[in-house]
């Protein structure tokens, strides 16, 4: 059962509501104040991670972060907007104001934390994808020793990526010649070029790309940790905790995890962040 299945056996009809008649009954949860745009939910997001989010044949956002996004901002009576933006420009972004919120999956750190407010709502791990038919017979973070991969610029798998470097380093091997990229796809065409020998994405991307046939996955589920979303807005994060923990008493946040795979959280969210 997907999430709008769910919704619409629920007898959640706001969708088949005229514009004029959702504004009408929908009062904004959020005042104008604590937005960057009126009425509006402005969410980053860098869409080249499918099947969680991505840009479509037409054009169009998709995947499970932009649903998750858009029945947010639907719960708090703002319209979602997005900022297509690589995932090295979000946190700054989010500091200047450009953004609400960063949607794209962004691994919650303690350090993060101490900057903005976090909203911890799956938990994810990392995959090492490789050439078809893995012809370098990779089975072991060891066996990336003095290879070529290929990351994205900035974001928790480039930290894990050089973690692993330096556990490697350390037991004597030769260091993994790490390639950053400013974003999941050019990473992947990378490999698909010969340019790198391995690249490393979030587990439900790589086994995307495996399920297509472009690659495979020859390592994954390293580093699990919780994935978040983040504000700079107290107000707005408490806000967004309250749409969560509806949408896990209603069900529809465990059907959209269940349609995706993804592991769900057990009890109710809350606000990690600065003075949390």
């Amino acid at each position: 059962m997907t999430i709008r299945t769910l919704l619409i056996a629920a007898g959640l009809t706001l969708f088949a509501l005229p514009a004029a008649a959702q504004t009408a009954a929908c009062k904004p949860a959020v005042a104008d104040s604590e937005l960057v745009k009126p009425g509006t939910l402005v969410m980053s997001t860098n869409p080249t991670l499918p099947p969680m989010q991505f840009v479509d044949s037409s054009g169009q956002l998709k995947g499970m972060r932009i649903t998750l996004g858009n029945e947010i901002a639907k719960r708090l009576c703002l319209t979602p907007e997005y900022v297509r933006i690589e995932f090295s420009a979000m946190i700054p972004g989010l500091q200047a104001g450009r953004w609400d919120l960063i949607n794209t999956g962004i691994f919650w750190t303690e350090e993060r934390a101490k900057m903005m407010p976090m909203i911890n709502y799956e938990s994810q791990a990392i995959s090492i994808s490789v050439s078809k038919g893995n012809p370098l017979k990779i089975t072991k973070p060891e066996d990336l020793s003095g290879r070529p991969v290929g990351v994205e610029l900035g974001g928790f798998e480039e930290r894990k990526l050089r973690e692993l470097d330096k556990m490697i380093v350390a037991k004597g091997l030769k260091p993994i010649e790490i390639k950053t990229f400013d974003n999941f796809a050019t990473a992947y065409q990378a490999l698909r070029a010969g340019q790198t020998e391995a690249s490393v994405a979030i587990d439900p991307t790589a086994a995307e790309y495996a399920k297509r046939g472009d690659f495979e996955r020859a390592l994954h589920g390293l580093f699990p940790t919780p994935v978040a979303l983040a504000m700079k807005s107290k107000t707005l994060s408490e806000a967004v905790v309250g749409v969560l923990n509806d949408m896990q008493k209603d069900g529809s946040y465990k059907a959209l995890m269940d349609e995706y795979g993804l592991l769900p959280n057990d009890g109710a969210f809350k606000v990690n962040g600065p003075g949390m």
